[in-house]
Protein backbone atom coordinates (compact mmCIF):
# COMPACT_ATOMS: atom_id res chain seq x y z
CA UNK A 1 0.00 0.00 0.00
CA UNK A 2 2.82 2.42 0.88
CA UNK A 3 4.63 1.68 -2.37
CA UNK A 4 1.40 2.16 -4.31
CA UNK A 5 0.63 5.49 -2.65
CA UNK A 6 4.16 6.79 -3.24
CA UNK A 7 3.85 5.84 -6.93
CA UNK A 8 0.56 7.72 -7.11
CA UNK A 9 2.20 10.71 -5.42
CA UNK A 10 5.01 10.74 -8.03
CA UNK A 11 2.45 10.49 -10.83
CA UNK A 12 0.56 13.47 -9.39
CA UNK A 13 3.76 15.54 -9.26
CA UNK A 14 4.59 14.64 -12.87
CA UNK A 15 1.06 15.62 -13.94
CA UNK A 16 1.38 18.96 -12.16
CA UNK A 17 4.66 19.65 -13.96
CA UNK A 18 3.37 18.65 -17.42
CA UNK A 19 0.10 20.63 -17.19
CA UNK A 20 0.50 24.43 -17.04
CA UNK A 21 -0.86 25.81 -13.77
CA UNK A 22 -3.54 27.94 -15.43
CA UNK A 23 -5.06 24.84 -17.06
CA UNK A 24 -4.98 22.48 -14.06
CA UNK A 25 -8.46 23.39 -12.85
CA UNK A 26 -9.88 22.76 -16.34
CA UNK A 27 -8.07 19.42 -16.60
CA UNK A 28 -9.30 18.46 -13.11
CA UNK A 29 -12.86 19.42 -14.09
CA UNK A 30 -12.76 17.26 -17.23
CA UNK A 31 -11.17 14.33 -15.38
CA UNK A 32 -13.80 14.60 -12.64
CA UNK A 33 -16.64 14.45 -15.17
CA UNK A 34 -15.05 11.36 -16.78
CA UNK A 35 -14.64 9.58 -13.43
CA UNK A 36 -18.20 10.34 -12.31
CA UNK A 37 -19.75 9.66 -15.72
CA UNK A 38 -17.95 6.37 -16.33
CA UNK A 39 -19.11 4.96 -12.98
CA UNK A 40 -22.73 4.45 -14.03
CA UNK A 41 -22.09 1.09 -15.71
CA UNK A 42 -20.27 -0.23 -12.63
CA UNK A 43 -22.95 1.09 -10.25
CA UNK A 44 -25.71 -0.53 -12.30
CA UNK A 45 -23.83 -3.84 -12.18
CA UNK A 46 -23.30 -3.70 -8.41
CA UNK A 47 -26.92 -2.82 -7.62
CA UNK A 48 -28.08 -6.10 -9.17
CA UNK A 49 -26.88 -7.97 -6.08
CA UNK A 50 -26.54 -5.34 -3.35
CA UNK A 51 -29.20 -3.00 -1.90
CA UNK A 52 -28.53 0.70 -2.63
CA UNK A 53 -27.49 2.03 0.79
CA UNK A 54 -25.27 -0.97 1.48
CA UNK A 55 -23.63 -0.54 -1.92
CA UNK A 56 -23.02 3.15 -1.19
CA UNK A 57 -21.59 2.21 2.24
CA UNK A 58 -19.07 -0.19 0.70
CA UNK A 59 -18.21 2.41 -1.92
CA UNK A 60 -17.06 4.84 0.74
CA UNK A 61 -15.47 2.12 2.88
CA UNK A 62 -13.12 1.49 -0.03
CA UNK A 63 -12.67 5.17 -0.88
CA UNK A 64 -11.92 6.13 2.74
CA UNK A 65 -9.45 3.26 3.18
CA UNK A 66 -7.53 4.22 0.04
CA UNK A 67 -7.42 7.95 0.81
CA UNK A 68 -6.59 7.56 4.50
CA UNK A 69 -3.80 5.12 3.64
CA UNK A 70 -2.43 7.55 1.09
CA UNK A 71 -2.60 10.50 3.50
CA UNK A 72 -0.92 8.57 6.33
CA UNK A 73 1.88 7.43 4.02
CA UNK A 74 2.63 10.79 2.41
CA UNK A 75 1.86 13.47 5.01
CA UNK A 76 3.10 14.23 8.52
CA UNK A 77 0.77 13.86 11.50
CA UNK A 78 0.29 17.63 11.73
CA UNK A 79 -1.14 17.71 8.20
CA UNK A 80 -3.82 15.03 8.45
CA UNK A 81 -5.25 15.68 11.91
CA UNK A 82 -8.00 18.32 12.31
CA UNK A 83 -6.69 21.21 14.41
CA UNK A 84 -9.39 23.84 14.48
CA UNK A 85 -13.14 24.05 15.01
CA UNK A 86 -13.48 24.88 11.33
CA UNK A 87 -11.66 21.65 10.41
CA UNK A 88 -14.01 19.53 12.54
CA UNK A 89 -17.11 21.32 11.22
CA UNK A 90 -15.80 21.02 7.67
CA UNK A 91 -15.36 17.24 8.03
CA UNK A 92 -18.83 16.93 9.57
CA UNK A 93 -20.46 19.09 6.88
CA UNK A 94 -18.81 17.22 4.03
CA UNK A 95 -19.55 13.84 5.61
CA UNK A 96 -23.23 14.59 6.23
CA UNK A 97 -24.18 16.63 3.14
CA UNK A 98 -21.75 15.69 0.35
CA UNK A 99 -21.38 12.01 1.26
CA UNK A 100 -24.30 10.70 3.32
CA UNK A 101 -27.38 12.69 2.25
CA UNK A 102 -26.21 13.05 -1.34
CA UNK A 103 -25.61 9.33 -1.89
CA UNK A 104 -28.44 8.00 0.30
CA UNK A 105 -31.06 10.11 -1.47
CA UNK A 106 -29.54 9.59 -4.93
CA UNK A 107 -29.17 5.79 -4.70
CA UNK A 108 -32.62 5.34 -3.13
CA UNK A 109 -34.30 7.68 -5.59
CA UNK A 110 -32.76 6.00 -8.61
CA UNK A 111 -34.49 2.77 -7.63
CA UNK A 112 -37.98 4.23 -8.22
CA UNK A 113 -37.46 6.58 -11.16
CA UNK A 114 -35.98 6.41 -14.63
CA UNK A 115 -32.29 7.19 -15.23
CA UNK A 116 -33.35 10.03 -17.56
CA UNK A 117 -35.42 11.81 -14.93
CA UNK A 118 -32.78 11.16 -12.27
CA UNK A 119 -30.22 12.89 -14.50
CA UNK A 120 -32.47 15.90 -14.97
CA UNK A 121 -33.29 16.22 -11.27
CA UNK A 122 -29.66 15.82 -10.25
CA UNK A 123 -28.75 18.35 -12.93
CA UNK A 124 -30.59 20.98 -10.89
CA UNK A 125 -27.62 20.98 -8.51
CA UNK A 126 -25.83 23.83 -10.38
CA UNK A 127 -29.11 25.77 -10.40
CA UNK A 128 -29.53 25.39 -6.63
CA UNK A 129 -25.89 26.17 -5.78
CA UNK A 130 -26.16 29.91 -6.71
CA UNK A 131 -29.28 30.18 -4.49
CA UNK A 132 -27.39 28.81 -1.48
CA UNK A 133 -24.33 30.91 -2.37
CA UNK A 134 -26.48 34.06 -2.41
CA UNK A 135 -28.10 33.12 0.92
CA UNK A 136 -25.00 31.95 2.83
CA UNK A 137 -22.12 33.77 1.12
CA UNK A 138 -23.75 36.88 -0.31
CA UNK A 139 -22.54 35.94 -3.82
CA UNK A 140 -24.62 37.19 -6.71
CA UNK A 141 -24.69 35.54 -10.12
CA UNK A 142 -24.68 37.77 -13.18
CA UNK A 143 -27.63 37.58 -15.57
CA UNK A 144 -25.39 36.22 -18.33
CA UNK A 145 -24.00 33.47 -16.10
CA UNK A 146 -27.52 32.56 -14.95
CA UNK A 147 -28.58 32.36 -18.60
CA UNK A 148 -25.60 30.10 -19.32
CA UNK A 149 -26.56 27.74 -16.48
CA UNK A 150 -30.11 27.59 -17.80
CA UNK A 151 -28.92 26.84 -21.35
CA UNK A 152 -26.62 24.09 -20.08
CA UNK A 153 -29.53 22.56 -18.15
CA UNK A 154 -31.60 22.62 -21.34
CA UNK A 155 -28.80 20.73 -23.04
CA UNK A 156 -28.95 18.04 -20.36
CA UNK A 157 -32.71 17.72 -20.91
CA UNK A 158 -32.09 17.28 -24.66
CA UNK A 159 -29.52 14.55 -23.97
CA UNK A 160 -31.62 12.47 -21.56
CA UNK A 161 -34.95 13.22 -23.33
CA UNK A 162 -37.39 12.58 -20.46
CA UNK A 163 -40.97 11.84 -21.47
CA UNK A 164 -43.97 13.68 -20.01
CA UNK A 165 -45.14 10.44 -18.41
CA UNK A 166 -42.04 10.19 -16.24
CA UNK A 167 -42.97 13.47 -14.54
CA UNK A 168 -46.38 12.27 -13.39
CA UNK A 169 -45.86 8.51 -13.04
CA UNK A 170 -45.12 6.35 -10.04
CA UNK A 171 -41.54 7.62 -9.92
CA UNK A 172 -42.53 11.03 -8.53
CA UNK A 173 -41.25 10.11 -5.05
CA UNK A 174 -37.97 8.94 -6.55
CA UNK A 175 -37.62 12.19 -8.45
CA UNK A 176 -38.15 14.10 -5.22
CA UNK A 177 -35.43 12.06 -3.50
CA UNK A 178 -32.95 12.74 -6.32
CA UNK A 179 -33.83 16.44 -6.15
CA UNK A 180 -33.08 16.24 -2.42
CA UNK A 181 -29.67 14.79 -3.27
CA UNK A 182 -29.01 17.72 -5.59
CA UNK A 183 -30.02 20.16 -2.85
CA UNK A 184 -27.76 18.36 -0.34
CA UNK A 185 -24.65 18.61 -2.51
CA UNK A 186 -25.41 22.25 -3.40
CA UNK A 187 -25.94 23.26 0.24
CA UNK A 188 -22.97 21.24 1.48
CA UNK A 189 -20.63 22.73 -1.10
CA UNK A 190 -21.57 26.28 -0.13
CA UNK A 191 -21.40 25.53 3.61
CA UNK A 192 -17.91 24.06 3.18
CA UNK A 193 -16.86 27.25 1.40
CA UNK A 194 -18.27 29.36 4.23
CA UNK A 195 -16.56 27.36 6.98
CA UNK A 196 -13.15 27.64 5.27
CA UNK A 197 -11.40 24.78 7.11
CA UNK A 198 -7.64 25.21 7.36
CA UNK A 199 -6.58 21.60 6.83
CA UNK A 200 -5.60 20.36 3.38
CA UNK A 201 -8.51 19.17 1.25
CA UNK A 202 -7.13 15.65 0.74
CA UNK A 203 -7.15 14.58 4.42
CA UNK A 204 -10.46 16.44 4.90
CA UNK A 205 -11.93 14.38 2.04
CA UNK A 206 -10.58 11.17 3.57
CA UNK A 207 -12.11 11.82 7.02
CA UNK A 208 -15.39 12.97 5.45
CA UNK A 209 -15.58 9.67 3.55
CA UNK A 210 -15.03 7.74 6.78
CA UNK A 211 -17.83 9.71 8.48
CA UNK A 212 -20.11 9.21 5.49
CA UNK A 213 -19.40 5.47 5.32
CA UNK A 214 -20.35 5.01 9.00
CA UNK A 215 -23.57 7.01 8.59
CA UNK A 216 -24.53 5.12 5.41
CA UNK A 217 -24.00 1.78 7.19
CA UNK A 218 -26.27 3.03 9.99
CA UNK A 219 -28.95 4.06 7.49
CA UNK A 220 -28.66 0.69 5.73
CA UNK A 221 -29.24 -1.15 9.01
CA UNK A 222 -32.07 1.19 10.04
CA UNK A 223 -33.73 0.71 6.66
CA UNK A 224 -33.78 -3.06 7.06
CA UNK A 225 -31.52 -3.83 4.10
CA UNK A 226 -30.37 -7.49 4.14
CA UNK A 227 -26.76 -7.53 5.27
CA UNK A 228 -26.46 -11.26 4.52
CA UNK A 229 -26.48 -10.49 0.78
CA UNK A 230 -22.78 -9.62 1.01
CA UNK A 231 -21.66 -13.24 1.21
CA UNK A 232 -23.40 -14.22 -2.02
CA UNK A 233 -22.13 -11.52 -4.39
CA UNK A 234 -20.33 -12.51 -7.54
CA UNK A 235 -17.00 -11.48 -9.06
CA UNK A 236 -18.62 -8.79 -11.22
CA UNK A 237 -20.13 -7.10 -8.15
CA UNK A 238 -16.78 -7.12 -6.36
CA UNK A 239 -15.14 -5.67 -9.47
CA UNK A 240 -17.82 -2.97 -9.72
CA UNK A 241 -17.21 -1.99 -6.09
CA UNK A 242 -13.49 -1.64 -6.71
CA UNK A 243 -14.05 0.40 -9.87
CA UNK A 244 -16.53 2.71 -8.17
CA UNK A 245 -14.67 2.84 -4.85
CA UNK A 246 -11.19 3.77 -6.08
CA UNK A 247 -11.25 5.91 -9.27
CA UNK A 248 -14.85 7.14 -9.06
CA UNK A 249 -14.81 7.80 -5.31
CA UNK A 250 -11.33 8.13 -3.78
CA UNK A 251 -9.86 10.00 -6.77
CA UNK A 252 -13.03 11.75 -7.96
CA UNK A 253 -14.10 13.14 -4.58
CA UNK A 254 -10.57 14.36 -3.88
CA UNK A 255 -10.70 16.27 -7.18
CA UNK A 256 -14.18 17.59 -6.40
CA UNK A 257 -13.23 18.91 -2.95
CA UNK A 258 -10.13 20.56 -4.45
CA UNK A 259 -12.23 22.29 -7.12
CA UNK A 260 -14.74 23.46 -4.50
CA UNK A 261 -11.89 25.23 -2.74
CA UNK A 262 -10.24 26.68 -5.85
CA UNK A 263 -13.10 27.76 -8.14
CA UNK A 264 -16.07 27.83 -5.74
CA UNK A 265 -19.22 25.72 -5.38
CA UNK A 266 -21.20 27.25 -8.27
CA UNK A 267 -18.58 26.61 -10.96
CA UNK A 268 -17.37 23.29 -9.50
CA UNK A 269 -20.89 21.84 -9.38
CA UNK A 270 -21.35 22.52 -13.09
CA UNK A 271 -19.73 19.10 -13.48
CA UNK A 272 -23.27 17.72 -13.04
CA UNK A 273 -23.98 18.96 -16.57
CA UNK A 274 -20.99 17.16 -18.09
CA UNK A 275 -21.59 13.81 -16.37
CA UNK A 276 -24.51 12.78 -18.69
CA UNK A 277 -22.24 13.51 -21.66
CA UNK A 278 -19.35 11.42 -20.37
CA UNK A 279 -21.79 8.67 -19.36
CA UNK A 280 -23.17 8.58 -22.93
CA UNK A 281 -19.65 8.56 -24.40
CA UNK A 282 -18.59 5.78 -22.03
CA UNK A 283 -21.59 3.69 -23.05
CA UNK A 284 -20.69 4.26 -26.69
CA UNK A 285 -17.01 3.30 -26.22
CA UNK A 286 -17.41 0.37 -23.81
CA UNK A 287 -20.86 -1.01 -24.60
CA UNK A 288 -21.31 0.00 -28.22
CA UNK A 289 -24.38 2.09 -27.39
CA UNK A 290 -25.22 4.46 -30.22
CA UNK A 291 -25.05 8.24 -29.96
CA UNK A 292 -28.27 9.82 -31.16
CA UNK A 293 -28.50 13.15 -32.96
CA UNK A 294 -30.22 14.49 -29.84
CA UNK A 295 -27.18 13.57 -27.73
CA UNK A 296 -24.81 15.36 -30.10
CA UNK A 297 -27.08 18.43 -30.26
CA UNK A 298 -27.52 18.43 -26.47
CA UNK A 299 -23.75 18.31 -26.07
CA UNK A 300 -23.46 21.42 -28.27
CA UNK A 301 -26.09 23.20 -26.15
CA UNK A 302 -24.23 22.33 -22.92
CA UNK A 303 -20.98 23.65 -24.41
CA UNK A 304 -22.73 26.89 -25.38
CA UNK A 305 -24.02 27.28 -21.83
CA UNK A 306 -20.55 26.72 -20.42
CA UNK A 307 -19.23 29.31 -22.84
CA UNK A 308 -21.56 31.92 -21.34
CA UNK A 309 -20.66 31.00 -17.75
CA UNK A 310 -16.93 31.05 -18.45
CA UNK A 311 -17.00 33.84 -21.03
CA UNK A 312 -14.45 36.02 -19.23
CA UNK A 313 -11.97 33.16 -18.83
CA UNK A 314 -12.38 32.16 -22.48
CA UNK A 315 -12.00 35.76 -23.68
CA UNK A 316 -8.83 36.22 -21.64
CA UNK A 317 -7.40 32.99 -23.09
CA UNK A 318 -8.20 34.06 -26.66
CA UNK A 319 -6.46 37.37 -25.98
CA UNK A 320 -3.39 35.55 -24.64
CA UNK A 321 -3.23 33.40 -27.76
CA UNK A 322 -3.49 36.48 -29.97
CA UNK A 323 -0.65 38.12 -28.09
CA UNK A 324 1.54 35.03 -28.37
CA UNK A 325 0.79 34.83 -32.08
CA UNK A 326 1.78 38.46 -32.67
CA UNK A 327 4.93 38.35 -30.56
CA UNK A 328 6.01 34.80 -31.29
CA UNK A 329 6.30 33.78 -27.62
CA UNK A 330 5.69 30.23 -26.38
CA UNK A 331 2.09 29.47 -25.32
CA UNK A 332 3.21 26.71 -22.95
CA UNK A 333 4.59 28.88 -20.19
CA UNK A 334 2.50 30.19 -17.31
CA UNK A 335 2.09 33.91 -16.98
CA UNK A 336 0.46 35.61 -14.02
CA UNK A 337 -1.53 38.49 -15.54
CA UNK A 338 -4.24 37.98 -18.11
CA UNK A 339 -3.42 40.11 -21.14
CA UNK A 340 -6.24 42.36 -22.32
CA UNK A 341 -7.29 42.49 -25.95
CA UNK A 342 -6.19 45.63 -27.69
CA UNK A 343 -7.91 45.07 -30.99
Amino acid sequence: MVRLTHSAHRFTRIAQISVPARYRDAVSFILLSVLFGSSFVAIKTGLRELPPLLFASFRFDIGAAVLIGYVLATRPRSAWLPRTRGDVLGIATAGVFLITLNNALLFTGQGTTTPAMASVMYGLNPVLAPVFAWWLLGDRLSKTAALGIGIALAGVVVIVQPSPGTLTGDGTVGQGLVLGAAAAIAAGSVLLKRLQPEMDRLPLTAWAMAVGALLLHALSLAGGEPQTSVGSVGVLTVASLLVVGIPSTAVAYALHFRLLERIGPVRANLVAYVVPITAALTGWLLLGAGLSQGTVFGFSVVVAGFGLVERQTLRAEVCRLRRWRRQGTSPTRDEGPQWPCDD
